[in-house]
């Protein structure tokens, strides 16, 4: 399963506007809050998230229900860009309260980030159970957005294009990534951002897969494109390295293997999944 994907409650979006009824699934005797630590999951021995009682005070959002049980997540304060120490969790979490707490994280990251309106400028508050703000001066209503990402492999030849920004750990490689820009769609965006960061041309751009990124809230739209060329022109104002990695060498990367030529993307990250899904292309042809 892709990362972040998989949450297995019911959204209820059809209650978000019912005072009344969110009233009542906030005094449920079980109702739960998602225990957090700052923006971080906190989770048990066996990597579960680890839920509380829920407080009468404070802002909060509804997650859904798991069954007849409500899940509510606390809008607490903090920088949406620090992940903490998530990443070390992650590894252990079960996959559908990694997608839980994913979209908990973004819509509070969210919440931080439009404190104040837009367009006029005044204090927004939460409302629709907190899946919206409103101001309190022009009454705008605001809503939680996600940014598209393309990220893609670049293939020729039976090989992959992988490259590494500074900040990676050593010996780390992934697919290349970028923004969607306005008034483009995914595949130009794709032709575009391999031209850009490593000055191929490509053509046949196919979708794979999606995956949503709570760091801070990115929708990740995982491609592959056939390259016409192999020569690399690096732009090195956002990468340090590229290369062309074979079959052998990506199969032994996501098997762990120590003597692997690099060190594959975390399995969350949607870049394993493409490598993965590549490498079962290969081995179908």
């Amino acid at each position: 399963m892709i990362g972040f994907t998989g949450a297995a409650v019911d959204r209820a979006d059809n209650l978000r506007l019912d005072e009344a009824r969110l009233a009542a699934l906030a005094a449920h005797e079980g109702a739960r809050m998602m225990k957090l630590d700052g923006l971080d999951p906190v989770v048990d021995e066996e990597g579960r998230l680890v839920w509380t009682p829920l407080a009468p005070e404070g802002e909060r959002i509804f997650l859904g229900l798991d069954g007849e049980v409500p899940l509510f997540a606390p809008i607490v304060t903090a920088d949406p860009m620090h992940r903490g120490n998530a990443f070390a969790v992650l590894g252990r979490m079960p996959a559908e309260d990694a997608a839980l707490w994913g979209g908990a994280r973004s819509l509070i990251g969210w919440h931080g980030r439009h404190l104040f309106c837009g367009s006029c400028g005044s204090p927004t508050a939460p409302f629709r159970a907190g899946w919206g703000r409103r101001c309190s001066g022009c009454g705008t209503d605001h809503f939680p957005r996600v940014d598209p990402v393309v990220i893609m492999l670049a293939e020729h030849q039976g090989r992959v294009l992988l490259a590494r920004q500074p900040q990676y750990p050593p010996g780390r490689y992934s697919a290349l990534a970028g923004f969607v820009e306005p008034g483009e769609s995914v595949e130009e965006a794709v032709a575009r951002e391999i031209r850009e960061e490593a000055g191929i041309a490509v053509r046949r751009v196919r979708y794979v897969a999606s995956q949503p990124w709570p760091f801070p809230g990115q929708l990740m739209i995982a491609c592959i494109a056939e390259a016409l060329s192999s020569e690399i022109v690096l732009d090195l104002t956002e990468l340090e390295h590229g290369f062309w990695a074979s079959r052998e060498e990506v199969a032994a990367a996501l098997s762990g293997a120590p003597d692997a030529a690099f060190l594959a993307p975390p399995r969350f990250a949607i870049a394993h999944s493409l490598l993965r899904s590549w490498l079962e292309e290969q081995a179908g042809r």
